[in-house]
């Protein structure tokens, strides 16, 4: 594990039907949860069509610009799953049956039912390396710095504990929150001075409404407790001066 080293990602979510708002992508937060549990910061995200060269494009800006590129969607047995010939196109690699796919796909299958459209689905860049799925059989796949996941939430989760080996992290990134019963404007002064003040700390605050009020959540992320236990302090200084309650979520 490397100590101490900033390590990045970008999400590539591909899919007609997320930017129709037919399906929800709860894939993001799925993803990102589980890379900063593993000192991985994601710093971008971006929404695509199926559409072969917004693909092909967003991959080349993505792959140069950070450490790990994940894309969710695009590689099932239908017609608008192109993600798999896209990324071979991005790389200039063959686009070809993967065979060990096929064996654990031709194996998973009762005899007959590994049709042409199934088939499709271990077709994928030349010497990619899969990413093997406990739920549903097919296989993800990766190159070089870009893994390649379904869009099926339950599916993907199932699949990113064969994934831990294969990046590497820098220290797990750590968060804390604190709810307050107030509104933003009240404490931005505060919270802009605490933040001046704490370089190493990440300081976010959310808006929320529960039981009929409105309240912040404030969010201090950091790969060092430490820092974010004196952030916290100063945090709870001013909203002790200020009188504001705090509250559970």
């Amino acid at each position: 594990m490397i100590k101490n080293t900033k390590v990045n990602a970008a999400i590539l979510i591909i899919g007609n039907e997320i930017l129709s708002g037919r399906t929800k992508d709860t894939n993001t937060s799925t993803l990102a949860t589980w890379l900063n549990s593993i000192g991985v910061k994601v710093e971008e995200v971006r929404i695509v069509p199926d559409v072969e060269k917004m693909i092909i494009d967003t991959l080349n800006v993505l792959r140069k610009n950070y450490d790990y590129v994940f894309t969710s969607g695009g590689i099932g047995p239908t017609h608008d799953d192109i993600t798999a010939e896209s990324v071979s196109k991005t790389f200039g690699l063959k686009y070809e049956i993967h065979k060990e796919a096929f064996k654990i796909l031709e194996a998973y299958y009762k005899p007959g039912e590994f049709n042409e459209g199934r088939q499709k689905m271990v077709m994928m860049p030349e010497n990619a390396e899969l990413i093997l799925n406990p739920t549903s059989g097919a296989p993800g796949f990766s190159i070089e710095n870009v893994f390649c996941l379904p869009g099926v939430p339950s599916i993907l989760k199932s699949m990113l504990g064969g994934l831990k080996n294969k990046i590497v992290g820098g220290e797990p990134i750590l968060s804390q929150t604190i709810s307050l019963r107030t509104v933003e404007s009240e404490i931005a002064n505060s919270l802009t001075k605490v933040q001046d003040n704490n370089k190493d700390v990440e300081i976010g605050s959310y808006p929320f409404f529960h039981a009929g009020k409105l309240g912040v959540s404030i969010v201090l992320r950091s790969e060092n407790q430490s820092k974010i236990d004196e952030c916290n302090l100063q945090i709870l200084k001013f909203v002790s001066e200020k009188k504001i309650e705090i509250v559970d979520r």
